[in-house]
């Protein structure tokens, strides 16, 4: 299975949305929205911000393995 690294990440504030790189060796927390500054964090029982707001879940659970 190819991994994805590219994942579109949608404010839930202003639905603004942006594709961004995800890192590959460590999990993203924090979020800031270039539009409305809100900054996002991982909903609860999710990983990062990745798992919560993008259209792509992160590399590890993407692999079936635990995230950070």
């Amino acid at each position: 299975m190819e991994i994805k690294l590219q994942s579109i990440i949608t404010c839930p504030n202003c639905g603004h949305n942006k594709e961004e790189t995800m890192p590959t060796n460590a999990c993203q927390y924090f979020y800031e929205c270039e539009k409305c500054k809100t900054i996002l964090k991982p909903l609860q029982g999710d990983c990062c911000v990745y798992c919560s707001f993008g259209s792509v879940k992160c590399p590890p659970i993407q692999e079936n393995k635990k995230c950070c």
